[in-house]
């Protein structure tokens, strides 16, 4: 039976990454866990367990080797390859979503954008024309894409995805304000900022009562 990773493993690999990424671009070429916690804010022992999950990186004492660390990270996060993406929606988040320059450099190709509005369809978005919705089913058959990103109105959002499911799409970024039900063999990912601007709130109030209290 395969080892059950946590999810929130999982989620830290991509901030290793990019923190290592970072890091070789500095021309550093060796980093221990101490080192690698002190610029994510992360214990060392944290590190060294959610690593462990893939294997042997590093030599007590030494350190790992950033460029051997972040070839695993690239392999195990599958960015050893291309993927293909299409964006749902194009109003103003999903036009900023789609126009984003950071897509192309982690290995992330975004191959379509659709939209249902007709004063949207076939406006130029970075060189590529908006096409219509009604047509993501046909064109995903015949050119398969593995993720979806949905930037569409909470009412049209399952809608969307039952399409780009059923077109053969296996891994979702929604940003829709809404639950979304999907397969089990889809991946689905809810990105809502006012939960995030929420849970921050917590923590502003918090600080706030603690201020005042010793203001008190």
């Amino acid at each position: 039976m395969p080892l059950e990773i946590p999810e929130v493993v999982i989620d830290r690999l991509p901030v290793y990454f990019r923190t290592l990424t970072r890091i070789a671009d500095e021309g550093r070429t060796v980093i221990s866990s101490q080192e690698l916690g002190e610029e994510l804010d992360v214990t060392p022992a944290q590190i060294r367990k959610d690593l462990s999950y893939f294997g042997r990186f590093g030599k007590q004492g030494r350190g790992y080797s950033v460029q051997r660390l972040l070839g695993e990270l690239k392999d195990i996060l599958g960015l050893d390859r291309r993927w293909r993406v299409v964006v749902v929606g194009i109003g103003r988040l999903g036009r900023a979503v789609a126009s984003y320059p950071g897509f192309e450099g982690q290995g992330f190709d975004i191959v379509a954008r659709y939209d249902a509005n007709p004063e949207v369809i076939g406006t130029n978005v970075d060189g590529d024309l908006v096409r219509d919705v009604a047509t993501l089913e046909s064109d995903l058959r015949e050119n398969h894409a593995e993720i979806g990103i949905v930037t569409v109105t909470a009412s049209q959002a399952q809608d969307v995805v039952n399409v780009l499911t059923r077109g053969g799409v296996r891994a979702i970024l929604n940003y829709t304000p809404t639950g979304i039900q999907v397969p089990p063999t889809v991946e689905i990912k809810h990105i809502n900022p006012v939960l995030f601007l929420q849970s921050m709130t917590y923590h502003l109030k918090r600080r706030i009562d603690e201020r005042d209290a010793l203001r008190g």
